[in-house]
């Protein structure tokens, strides 16, 4: 079995910033994703969208961290949507209470 070393893809147009996110997010990984989310979460003028089609795991650090982006661009009120949320992601954001807080698809879809 092999480890999907976490990786960030950023995609930008216009007033649109896209983070694609692979790979396991943990908490090793934990500090990429944070400083990736810190140099966009405060674009307010900016919709930005997660795209977690191939996230492959994220551990309770990635889900603090994805929350406290939330948090942070309600309070700007921001858009941030999270898109191509996998099932057995999808199954953890539900259990852990955070699926109502995410705005899921919406403009950021495929």
């Amino acid at each position: 079995m092999t480890v999907d070393k976490f990786q960030i893809d950023r995609q930008e147009n216009g007033s649109a910033i896209k983070l694609h996110l692979r790979g396991e997010l943990d908490l090793a990984a934990a500090a990429a994703f944070r400083e990736a989310l810190e140099s966009v979460v405060y674009s307010a003028d900016r919709e930005l969208t997660l795209d977690l089609e191939k996230l492959a795991y994220i551990d309770s650090t990635g889900i603090g961290i994805l929350v406290s982006a939330v948090k942070t661009r309600d309070k700007l009120k921001a858009s941030l949507y999270v898109t191509n949320i996998p099932p057995k992601i999808k199954r953890l954001f539900d259990m852990t209470g955070i699926s109502p807080y995410l705005n899921e698809g919406a403009k950021g879809g495929k």
